[in-house]
């Protein structure tokens, strides 16, 4: 597998003669949104490839997207359907990533659709670590089949990245290069916050530098608090470091949200901002400073820096503000809330207390360490036993 700082540069080259590919797996919520944004950016260069199980859902939900952006006189890019791929086959994966050869992959699968995980996990066990295995399973045969077709494209990934991307890493397997959303839908509620206390208007020019996992995306976005887990945060303003009081900021980042489908917009546009940082940097030469997770193969959450700006593209974790070793400690201690205590050598390791209150609210046993082999069979127990007997109450 190539690096990412490889991958950015094969794709400098070949923009230089034809469109970028994108294709997107999965078209959910998440998927849908992100078509929308896409031929909503009015860039006649994109071919966007959209690959499903359900032929005529995806046909009407590309369809509305498609007219609906027209008649804004945005829509000039060309969709292409691929229907009928099944996400458990990694032959089925490998024979559409070889027809089509994208260069950028967006997963939005999910194992279990339809249902946000965190609807049953929060209100029981304050973490999402637990679902786990479930967010890993479509992903890992992506990637699998990534490495059989000898692809190179740049890989995106949206669920629960800060531990899955990490698990495949440490497991010697292909992974993918960014995750979306988690940290990234914490950040604009961030600016939103310093913005009004220090009364800035243009918040958009607010400068946030910050290393944090899922768990404390949900906390501080749900409750306004951080479980007591001082942030590694830097807040700044025309360069400028703003001297806030930190709790106070976090208080202000608790705004009302839907808690449907809607709120896969965050998600959606963490993708998008993603794909476009990587067309500016290759395109344009520009330089964005992004807060993705599961970076590198990182567990947790980082601002990284996709930089077009010299003759060859590079790509990296931000350490201007905080060193890395203090980022990674950082994101140890909010993972560890979620309920992984570690990820090595292919296994995850649930913590002790994610186990007793499982056992507590489920009246299940959590096993203690996932290993690579046993993911799948670990994600159906999750779905039989947790998921099944608590979706509807």
């Amino acid at each position: 597998m190539k690096t990412l700082v490889e991958k950015l540069n094969l794709l400098k080259q070949r923009l230089k003669t034809r469109k970028v590919r994108i294709m997107i797996i999965g078209l959910g919520s998440v998927g849908g949104y992100l078509l929308d944004y896409l031929l909503s950016s009015k860039d006649s260069e994109k071919e966007i490839i959209v690959v499903g199980r359900n032929a005529d859902k995806m046909l009407s939900d590309v369809n509305i997207v498609k007219v609906a952006s027209l008649i804004r006189a945005q829509n000039n890019s060309t969709v292409e359907i691929v229907p009928d791929v099944d996400f458990n086959s990694v032959e089925s994966l490998a024979k559409c990533l070889d027809t089509y050869r994208p260069d950028l992959i967006v997963n939005s699968s999910r194992a279990y659709s339809g249902l946000k995980y965190g609807s049953i996990s929060w209100k029981n066990v304050r973490a999402y670590g637990i679902w786990s295995p479930l967010s890993i399973k479509y992903i890992k045969n992506i990637m699998e089949a990534y490495e059989k077709v000898d692809s190179d494209a740049i890989v995106i990934n949206t669920s629960y990245s800060d531990a899955i991307i990490p698990w495949l890493k440490s497991a010697g397997k292909a992974y993918p290069d960014f995750g979306s959303g988690n940290i990234n839908h914490l950040v604009p509620r961030i600016k939103f916050a310093a913005a009004e206390i220090c009364g800035i208007k243009d918040f958009w020019n607010i400068d946030i530098t910050y290393a944090t996992s899922h768990f404390h995306d949900v906390v501080i976005s749900k409750e306004g608090q951080t479980e007591g887990v001082d942030q590694l945060i830097s807040i700044s303003y025309q360069g400028k470091e703003l001297q806030l009081n930190k709790e106070e900021v976090f208080s202000k980042c608790k705004i009302a949200m839907p808690v449907d489908a809607k709120r896969n917009m965050m998600n959606a546009s963490s993708n998008f901002e993603i794909i476009d940082a990587i067309l500016n940097a290759v395109r344009k030469g520009k330089k964005t400073k992004l807060h993705c997770p599961g970076v590198f193969g990182e567990i947790g959450g980082y601002p990284v820096v996709v930089d077009g700006s010299g003759e060859k593209v590079n790509a990296y974790i931000d350490t201007e503000k905080f060193t890395l070793d203090a980022m990674r400690e950082k994101n140890r201690q909010s993972i560890y809330l979620d309920g992984i205590e570690k990820v090595e050598d292919g296994v995850l390791v649930y913590t002790d207390e994610l186990i007793g209150k499982v056992k507590s609210a489920f009246g299940v046993d959590l096993v203690k360490k996932v290993p690579f082999d046993k993911i799948s069979e670990t994600a159906e127990f999750i779905i039989n036993e947790i998921i099944e007997k608590n979706k509807d109450k």
